[in-house]
């Protein structure tokens, strides 16, 4: 059985960060800060309340009679009993000869054109496990993108207009940015195994360093960006956030409107319409919420039974980071025509140009982890050098078309004299044929 390594990570993520963010904010509030307090104990508070009913949601706690949990829910206290509960099950799990197993179906990876069917026993104690792992990881998805993502860019902006750094503040940046890091790795994870539910995903080491690696630089620089941006236009950086937010929760209810679809039903039997659309709006928040900051790995549709698009579409992908890649350089650039005296001894071009050269670099990341690193690659229909070399050829092909299309009009309108000086017509006759076939191979 696998050790759940993934549970305790994000326990000790959720504590650490938690008691840096109220030890924190008990020196705001010596200081005399009560708006940096009150807004540091919001962005701790709320993210612990929605993982205590994330937890008792997935676990179905609220139509079960266990008043001690809801109890220690209630006291912040769940996700600590829920890993010693783990613990408790995995400890047992090979002392205790489980009766009653199921039996699953997976298949393997493709090898040669050819994937397996095979079949694996279950245990109670091993379906618990997944069960747990599976909370744990849409609570640290939770955490890390409604709570401490909101946390890293008000601390940096604290230390920016203070121009001063604390050793506490910088404690609980460094755990807010590791906890958006790992939720930002357990989303891309959740998000390949939602999408092949069918096959057995293994994972690699190398994998995980290479999205480690690529939503580091991308977070990093994403909020370095905003921070700069607010820190000289304060009034126009809430007019980004609501065009940025509302834009990615409005467009999955958008499309699930135009597609005719009925309302979702199926999405906890217990539920009613309202609750069912309670959670709807939640998802969209949350999806919302991280697409503010990094690429969210899948594209939310409610009209689909999972809610999520299965399908890899490298479109979206590119232009996602094409449209943000833009907004951050437009954001430096006014963060560079507006820039107070705050930032006397900064280079300003060399600043804007690590963060771009950053954000680049998150992306070359990520491209290695699509071609080399996914553990599902066998199954794209098409590789990202392959969709990277048929958007070229796009691009090329009209350019080619027109460069032709400007030669033959040179070509006409030479004079009769010009004509008769050219040494052998053939190369003229067959101009129009090349070009057919140039044109011929662009629209296929």
């Amino acid at each position: 059985m696998k050790f759940p390594g993934s549970v305790l990570a994000s326990v000790f993520l959720f504590v650490a960060e938690t008691t840096a963010a109220l030890y924190l904010s008990s020196t705001y509030r010596s200081g005399g800060d009560g708006m940096w307090q009150a807004l540091t104990l919001l962005f701790s508070l709320l993210p612990c309340t929605l993982v205590q009913l994330t937890l008792l949601f997935v676990h179905r706690d609220f139509s079960r009679d266990r008043p001690l949990v809801l109890l220690l829910h209630l006291l912040q206290l769940g996700p600590l009993f829920r890993c010693f509960e783990v613990f408790c099950i995995y400890c047992q799990s090979g002392h205790i000869e489980e009766p009653y197993v199921s039996i699953t179906k997976k298949r393997q990876m493709p090898k040669n054109g050819h994937s397996e069917e095979i079949e694996k026993e279950v245990g109670q104690a091993e379906g618990k496990l997944f069960t747990h792992r599976s909370a744990f990881s849409r609570a640290s998805v939770i955490q890390a993108f409604l709570g401490s993502a909101p946390q890293l860019t008000l601390q940096l902006y604290i230390s920016a207009l203070q121009q001063d750094t604390t050793v506490g503040r910088s404690l609980c940046m460094f755990l807010s940015l590791l906890s958006i890091v790992y939720g930002a790795l357990r989303c891309n994870i959740l998000a390949i195994k939602i999408k092949y539910d069918e096959y057995d995903v293994k994972v690699k080491p190398l994998a995980y360093v290479c999205i480690f690696l690529w939503r580091s630089f991308e977070i990093a620089t994403r909020v370095i960006v905003l921070v700069l941006f607010t820190s000289v236009l304060k009034a126009w950086v809430v007019l980004v956030i609501l065009i940025n937010f509302f834009s990615f929760f409005i467009y999955p209810w958008i499309l699930f409107w135009c597609s005719g679809s009925p309302f979702p039903e199926n999405i906890e039997k217990a539920l009613s319409r309202v609750g069912t659309t309670i959670v709807l709006c939640f998802l969209t928040l949350l999806y919302a919420g991280i697409n503010m900051f990094c690429w969210s790995a899948v594209q939310l549709k409610i009209n689909n039974p999972d809610l999520i698009s299965k399908s890899q579409n490298w479109y979206w992908l590119l232009v996602y980071y094409m449209l943000r890649f833009i907004e951050n350089a437009f954001l430096l650039l006014m963060w560079y025509l507006y820039k107070t005296d705050i930032y006397m001894y900064v280079c300003a071009p060399l600043l804007i140009l690590k963060l771009l050269i950053g954000y680049c670099t998150a992306v070359l990341f990520m491209l290695v982890f699509y071609q080399f690193f996914h553990p599902c690659k066998k199954l794209f229909s098409s590789s990202v050098s392959d969709s990277f070399q048929q958007w070229l050829k796009c691009v090329c092909c009209p350019c080619r078309r027109q460069k032709s299309s400007e030669s033959i009009g040179k070509t006409d309108l030479r004079s009769p004299e010009d004509r008769e000086e050219t040494p052998s017509s053939s190369k003229i006759s067959s101009m129009p044929s090349q070009i057919l076939t140039a044109d011929e191979s662009c629209s296929a």
